[in-house]
């Protein structure tokens, strides 16, 4: 908690500081990370901690330019310097070790929370598509008690908002602002399609200081609107001039496809987002033919391509220094799989209030409406043999210095998921996550894939990390 509030320290030295002292000031902080990050690093892999701390200074290097460009604010910033790195990151290590201590450890780093399932847009091959059932919504009362558990029981500081639209949400007469509010020692990661970030909402963000929305982008505006709906990418574009002039930093979220991988791989479209709309960090989540997107598998990348992919975000960190965190390619960042909960780790409740691993594993056993009711909790949903038997295999993957280059447990091993997580209790979140357990061909479609990555990425692993 100490140094991690001397880095905050310094990095508001930095953000307040004259132009003309930064350079010294960041080379200060460049070189101490450095050092505790990758030099002084004992327990884990020298060119996985050469990745992190390189992603930091991304983050840092991306966060000042929006600043000297006037897209952010110090006051915003200060704001969110208190809430990410002082309170989300900057935890008391004894009030963790009481929480271990009292629970376990499993209990979630965070928990990604999506409160409603209701959308203004029909994107093909969307996880949370809700073409076959009613727009559902958690009540209010249950997302309040949700956050309390975790901020209070669990000492969580972070959650991710995601949907459904979550600027849509809304029961009892309140919004998630009311949540935001409420919690303001949390930090909040919200993935948005960016339609309702009005003038007025942005200055509210900039007020609160605690919440940074991801933004969905496909490519430019003709991979968008493909994808998105004609005119999306130009309210898109209104919603980052929106956030620019409240001062509230702000990322991109944008799925990987065979549709859009072409651009994915150009410079130009990073260039546009990084440079000239004034993005702070960007969020690649390749398409998971998982749920409904099962009935998208010919969106999905082949190993050749996420593997360009992956070299695409090894070259932007090193040479232009853009922040850029790629789902499943940057799981070096995160040790490997985060999902079941454990240290680390998260879970995924959705609007039905299912209690899932991963928002990429549309499975569950319990669901949080139904524990509430019996008084139980969300940590006898972590008790589960299913998130059991996940966390042991992750656990185990790390030990054994598993390749990081697949880190998923389900869609990089899935054969294994299948035999060895899937418990015969589990329910799918719909129909097609259902109909996926009972299809052959689907098994042999992924496993084909898990087998041909493998062979791409094994040597890499072993020569650029194990070896070195």
């Amino acid at each position: 908690m100490m140094r991690v509030n001397i880095y905050a320290m310094i990095v508001e030295k930095i953000v307040y500081s004259k132009k003309f002292l930064r350079p010294f000031l960041v080379k200060k902080l460049d070189k101490m990370l450095h050092k505790v990050i990758v030099e002084d690093q004992k327990k884990n892999l020298k060119p996985v901690m050469q990745k992190k701390y390189e992603f930091f200074m991304t983050m840092l290097n991306c966060v000042l330019k929006n600043i000297d460009k006037g897209y952010i604010s110090r006051e915003v910033t200060r704001k969110l310097i208190k809430a990410m790195v002082k309170n989300a990151l900057g935890k008391d290590p004894k009030k963790i070790k009481e929480v271990e201590k009292k629970y376990g450890k499993i209990i979630p780093a965070f928990i990604v929370l999506s409160p409603t399932s209701k959308c203004n847009l029909k994107c093909e091959g969307c996880y949370a598509a809700v073409a076959d059932v009613k727009f559902k919504t958690l009540p209010y009362e249950t997302v309040e008690k949700i956050t309390d558990e975790c901020y209070n029981k669990y000492y969580q500081r972070f959650m991710t908002i995601s949907g459904g639209e979550p600027f849509l949400y809304k029961d009892s007469g309140k919004t998630l602002f009311d949540l935001w509010e409420k919690y303001n020692e949390m930090f909040f990661l919200v993935y948005t399609n960016g339609h309702f970030i009005t003038k007025e909402v942005a200055k509210k963000l900039a007020e609160l200081g605690n919440v940074v929305v991801a933004i969905s982008v496909e490519g430019l505006e003709k991979e968008t609107d493909e994808r998105r709906g004609k005119g999306a990418f130009k309210k898109v574009l209104t919603a980052f001039k929106n956030l620019r002039e409240a001062g509230v930093p702000f990322a991109i979220s944008v799925t990987s496809t065979t549709k859009n991988i072409d651009i994915l791989l150009d410079d130009k479209f990073y260039d546009f987002y990084f440079n000239k709309q004034g993005v702070s960090f960007m969020w690649q989540f390749q398409l998971m033919p998982v749920g409904h997107a099962r009935s998208a598998m010919n969106l999905t990348l082949n190993p050749q391509q996420r593997l360009k992919l992956y070299r695409k975000w090894e070259q932007f960190m090193k040479e232009k220094k853009y922040c850029i965190a790629d789902f499943w390619n940057s799981g070096i960042l995160s040790d490997g799989c985060l999902a079941y909960g454990g240290e680390g780790g998260y879970l995924y409740i959705n609007w039905d209030g299912n209690i899932m691993p991963c928002v990429f594993v549309p499975y569950y056993v319990d669901n949080i409406i139904d524990l509430y009711s019996k008084g139980k909790s969300l940590t006898d949903a972590l008790k589960s043999e299913f998130f059991r038997r996940g966390r042991k295999w992750k656990e185990s993957y790390k030990k054994k210095k598993g390749n990081w280059l697949m880190p998923c447990s389900i869609r990089d091993h899935y054969g294994n998921w299948r035999e060895n997580i899937a418990t015969p209790d589990i329910k799918g979140e719909n129909k097609d996550a259902e109909e996926a357990l009972r299809s052959e061909e689907y098994r042999k479609t992924l496993e084909k894939f898990d087998k041909e990555l493998e062979e791409l990425t094994v040597p890499i692993w072993e020569k650029e990390y194990l070896e070195k």
